[in-house]
């Protein structure tokens, strides 16, 4: 009976996509593949219910998924690999024709490169000196004042990926798209270490949700970027402290 069940769910994916399926009808077809002679569907509204969605389930650390009756470590590591799969997939389909043209670009595509983290990532975007995206690399979790990386991984990362100017990145999960002074007197800490070797910082990008904020674009922050600014990056509109597209940032999660 569950096999018929599985082949069904198979073909209606393959002819459907996942847009008329339910939560746990996702969560059960993808528990196929890592569980595979039980009954996947009362697996799915298990782990819903302990989660509280399907994207709770995906978000939930590896040693609670494994506390819910019938999830094994094959099971676990298939769900706690779906985000990072979903982060990897939109870089790597945009990596060879990204340019950093303008601040709403930069928003968009670091906003991608931010799916699923549901802890503070601090990371740097580098770029050469026709705004072509040479790289990307977390730099480190907590606050860009929590010492969570260092000045030598700084550094290591913009040499190796050849980068003459450099995207502070870091989200606020939870909270405001809005700098605290924190991440100004960090901003300013790691904008005069990369001018040791030249290497400019155009901007500081905070995220929250499926919204961002340049810290380069708000007019009281602006000092600390314009001089190493280049004309590519000043085509968006001066609105003060906004959100993407032109929106105040302040959702709270």
């Amino acid at each position: 009976m569950h096999d018929g069940h599985r082949e069904r769910l198979k073909a209606r994916f393959l002819r459907d996509g996942l847009e008329s399926f339910e939560p746990h009808n996702v969560l059960e077809l993808l528990l196929f593949y890592a569980v595979p002679r039980k009954d996947t569907n009362e697996l799915a509204h298990l782990l819903i219910e302990r989660f509280g969605s399907l994207a709770g389930a995906l978000d939930a650390p590896y040693e609670e998924l494994l506390k819910v009756e019938g999830v094994g470590q094959n099971a676990a590591c298939l769900l706690k690999l779906i985000t990072p799969l979903c982060r990897y997939y939109s870089a790597d389909k945009s990596s060879r024709r990204y340019k950093a043209t303008s601040t709403e670009a930069i928003g968009d595509y670091l906003l991608g490169r931010y799916v699923g983290f549901t802890e503070e990532i601090v990371s740097l975007l580098c770029v050469d000196n026709i705004c072509r995206v040479t790289g990307f690399e977390v730099l480190g979790k907590g606050g860009v004042n929590a010492v969570g990386f260092s000045s030598r991984k700084v550094m290591e990362a913009v040499l190796r990926m050849r980068a003459t100017s450099v995207i502070l990145c870091h989200n606020h999960p939870g909270g405001l798209a809005l700098p605290s002074d924190q991440d100004v007197k960090a901003t300013i800490r790691i904008r005069d270490l990369l001018n040791t070797v030249g290497v400019r910082l155009l901007d500081h990008i905070i995220l929250v949700e499926d919204d961002f904020i340049s810290m380069a674009d708000t007019e009281s922050l602006r000092s600390i970027f314009l001089q190493s600014k280049p004309p590519s990056l000043l085509n968006k509109a001066d609105n003060g402290t906004e959100g993407k597209g032109g929106k105040p940032a302040n959702k709270q999660s």
